[in-house]
């Protein structure tokens, strides 16, 4: 399987089973390989219309677009307008938090690399005008600083709404346009939707829930999040192939080549390309997401054989886009419901290890010993048995409350409430068993979401208590 035709041939004959098997309606993929594009795609862009897949249907990318946003920014990072490590409030003057300090303190960099501090999953709907975004950030002065600007990684979706927002100040629209101005149109890409009245043109891919009835994936609801959160990924969509143009396109910059066409243009510089995929910082262990982070890229390996990409999520439909550059091979997968994440690991791990020696990395599991008596021992006085009691206690921010606990059998466990709003967006109220993973650290006994959730617990106080609990997200304790 080392060229296209073979790469086409078995995405041909495993897609239809694999997204049967995972419960998945519809899937898109694209493989880039010697510098082409093989795409192939399966199932039911709508189980309620029964409109077929094919692969010029556009598919939400959600927080994928994050990075087209970066792109973005570095684009005016090498025109001079932006310094990496200026305030942000040297282009947004008017940017205010709760926190006065902390928004004179945060620089570009920070919010390119989840390293603001800024509470992330605020998902306010300030209305579907070219306004959306300059409203929303307007809203940030009254959001809560997690933690001192560059002192944790924690993924935040607000500060890509403002990096979107330093875009439009900048180039002087809003940032669709500026997206199809200064991305799309350069790579040629026709079918990059920035929102709904683009993507109606187009075949597109609906959103499927859970109902909880046993009868599988159902349409959801509505097709996109709000406008407001758009730079972040709220409705951002695409085929797999235009995907995978823009990931050729960052791998011929880094590598110094040129267009791989006529019908593009260099959309970033070699330096940027590089910058952008070089870790700024390296994360918690946890599952999910990847070892570090560089200026937009997500890095699930930065030795060794090289991997990174960007996973994203909007209502009912799930992404994914790994590059191996060292082999000039990215695989794209956009999915419209079901286990997304598993079909990604059963299609693609396998792909990743034919075409480039090493596939995903290692998925955490619990420990094979992790009985449900196992965690009884936390109760005992065995030196080896990992002191979980800084862990205990809640946390909490504006969109969910944690709180872990342990029962009389020392058990450990992990209840989750969602605010209103994150329950709008499909969040559920859910209890979970934790059994320890290595340090400062539990893993979900059970699989949920194609995944074994890792909660680590950072910055203990003096009184041994985490200040943190982290899951991609840094979490404050509040009692």
């Amino acid at each position: 399987m080392q060229s296209p035709h073979a790469v086409g041939e078995h995405l041909r004959s495993t897609l239809g089973s694999l997204i049967e098997t995972h419960g998945v309606p519809a899937a898109s993929v694209a493989v880039l390989i010697d510098g082409e594009i093989v795409t192939h795609a399966a199932g039911l862009l709508s189980t309620a219309t029964r409109i077929e897949a094919t692969t010029d249907a556009v598919f939400q990318i959600g927080s994928i677009t994050k990075v087209w946003t970066a792109t973005l920014v570095m684009q005016l990072v090498e025109e001079g307008l932006v310094d990496l490590d200026a305030p942000i409030r040297t282009y947004l003057p008017e940017f205010a938090l709760a926190d006065e300090a902390a928004a004179a303190a945060i620089r570009v960099r920070h919010l390119l690399s989840h390293r603001s501090g800024i509470e992330g999953d605020i998902f306010t709907d300030t209305g579907r005008g070219d306004d959306a975004v300059e409203k929303y950030v307007a809203l940030l002065a009254e959001a809560a600083q997690i933690f001192e600007p560059g002192a944790l990684f924690s993924y935040s979706n607000a500060g890509y709404v403002v990096l979107g927002r330093l875009i439009e100040r900048l180039r002087g629209t809003s940032w669709e346009q500026a997206l199809l101005t200064h991305l799309a149109t350069p790579l040629g890409l026709r079918s990059v939707s920035p929102s709904p009245y683009e993507a109606i043109l187009h075949r597109v891919a609906v959103g499927h829930m859970d109902a909880g009835d046993g009868g599988g994936p159902q349409p959801a609801p509505f097709w996109a999040m709000a406008r407001s959160n758009e730079p972040a990924g709220s409705m951002l969509a695409m085929t797999a192939e235009d995907l995978a143009v823009f990931a050729r396109a960052h791998l011929r910059a880094a590598a110094g080549s040129p267009p791989a066409s006529q019908e593009e243009q260099a959309v970033v510089s070699q330096d940027s390309a590089a910058a952008m995929r070089t870790t700024e910082v390296r994360l918690p262990r946890v599952a999910g997401m990847g070892a570090a982070w560089g200026l937009g890229w997500e890095i699930d390996r930065d030795e060794g054989t090289v991997l990174f990409g960007h996973d994203g999520n909007t209502v009912g439909q799930s992404s994914f886009l790994r590059v191996a550059p060292d082999a000039g091979v990215a695989v794209v997968l956009l999915t419209n419901g079901g286990d997304g994440a598993g079909l990604f690991h059963d299609l693609v791990d396998p792909l990743l290890r034919e075409l480039t020696g090493a596939g995903l990395p290692e998925a955490p599991v619990p420990p094979a010993d992790a009985e449900p008596a196992a965690a009884s021992a936390l109760t005992a006085s065995d030196p080896t048995t990992p002191d979980v009691s800084g862990y205990l206690g809640v946390y909490g921010n504006s969109t969910v409350e944690m709180e872990v606990s342990r029962d009389a059998e020392g058990r450990l466990w992990l209840e989750q409430r969602p605010t209103p709003e994150l329950r709008a967006l499909g969040a559920e109220p859910s209890t979970d068993e934790f059994v320890p993973y290595g340090d400062a650290s539990l893993i979900a006994r059970e699989r949920k979401d194609g995944m074994h959730l890792v909660l680590a617990f950072l910055e203990p106080a003096d009184d041994g208590r985490a200040s943190y609990i982290h899951f991609g997200r840094a979490v404050p304790r509040s009692r």
